[in-house]
C-alpha cells in the first residue's frame, strides 16, 4: 500500500513538472514569435536601419572574418590528414581522399560547425549588447520616443547576418579545401595531383546551394534568439551574463535541429 501511494505522488509530480514545462515552452515561444511581429513592422526612418545595417555589418559580419578564416584552414588540413589515414587501403584510390574533404567541408562542417561557432560569438555579443540597454533603460528610453525599439535594434542585425553569412560559409569552404591541399602538398599524405581529381570528380553544385539554404536560416535563428534573450532581460549585469549564456545554448540547439530538418527536407 506504501509503495502504492509513492508510485501516484511520483506520477502527480511528473505530470506537474510536465505541465509547468509545457506551460513555460509555449510562454517563451509565443512571447519570441510576438517579438518578431514586432520586428517586422515598417521601419519609422530608413536612413537610420541603413546606418544600423552597416554598422552591425562591421561588428557582427566582418569582424568574424579572422576565426572562420583561422578554423576553416586548420579543420581542412586536419579532415584530410584523417581521411588519408582511415582510408589507407590498396583498394581504395587515393583521390577519394578529396572527394571524402571536399564533401565533408561544403555538407556539414562549413554550414554547421561554423555556423554553431557564429552562434557563440556573436550570439552572445547580440544578447550582451542588448542585454546592456535593457538593463540601462535605453531599450525603454526608445520605446517612450516613439520608436519601435525592437525593429530597430534587431532587424537590422538579421539582415546584415543573412547578407553576410554565406559570404563567410563560401570563404569557410574555400579555406577548408585549400587547407586540405596544403596538407597533401606538404604533409604528403596524398599527392596533391591525386587530391585535386578528387575536388573535381562527381561534383554536385546543388550540394553548395544547399549549404548556403541552411545558411541562411541558421543566420536568422541565431540572430532572433540571441535577441530574445537580450531584450527580455531581466534584473542586472549578473543577469545580462545569464541570458547570453543561455542564448548561445539556445541558439546552438536551434541549428542542429535545423540541421537536421533541413537536411531532410533538402537531401531527402
Amino acid at each position: 500500500m506504501k509503495l502504492y501511494f509513492v508510485l501516484i505522488i511520483r506520477r502527480q509530480n511528473y505530470f506537474y513538472f510536465s505541465d509547468m514545462f509545457l506551460t513555460s515552452a509555449i510562454k517563451y515561444i509565443g512571447r519570441y514569435f510576438i517579438l518578431l511581429g514586432k520586428v517586422f513592422r515598417r521601419p519609422e526612418n530608413m536612413r537610420e536601419y541603413v546606418k544600423a545595417f552597416w554598422s552591425d555589418l562591421e561588428l557582427l559580419g566582418l569582424n568574424s572574418l579572422g576565426i572562420v578564416s583561422i578554423i576553416s584552414l586548420f579543420v581542412g588540413a586536419v579532415v584530410t590528414i584523417q581521411t588519408a589515414f582511415n582510408l589507407n587501403d590498396p583498394l581504395i584510390p587515393n583521390y577519394y581522399v578529396g572527394i571524402a574533404t571536399r564533401e565533408s567541408i561544403i555538407l556539414e562542417f562549413s554550414p554547421t560547425i561554423i555556423s554553431l561557432i557564429l552562434a557563440g560569438k556573436v550570439g552572445s555579443n547580440i544578447a550582451s549588447t542588448m542585454g546592456s540597454m535593457r538593463v540601462s533603460e535605453q531599450i525603454d528610453a526608445l520605446d517612450i520616443m516613439g520608436i519601435n525599439s525592437a525593429s530597430y535594434l534587431i532587424l537590422p542585425k538579421i539582415i546584415a547576418l543573412i547578407f553576410f553569412n554565406p559570404i563567410l560559409i563560401v570563404l569557410s569552404m574555400f579555406l577548408g579545401i585549400w587547407g586540405g591541399y596544403l596538407a597533401a602538398t606538404f604533409i604528403g599524405v596524398v599527392s596533391p595531383t591525386d587530391f585535386l581529381v578528387g575536388i573535381q570528380s562527381d561534383f554536385n553544385s546543388f550540394y553548395i546551394v544547399y549549404s548556403l539554404i541552411k545558411t541562411v536560416f541558421f543566420a536568422f535563428l541565431i540572430t532572433t534568439i540571441s535577441a530574445y534573450y537580450g531584450y527580455y532581460v531581466k534584473g542586472g549585469a549578473v543577469e545580462v551574463g545569464i541570458n547570453a549564456t543561455k542564448a548561445v545554448v539556445s541558439s546552438s540547439i536551434a541549428v542542429i535541429v535545423a540541421n537536421y530538418i533541413l537536411t531532410q527536407i533538402l537531401l531527402g
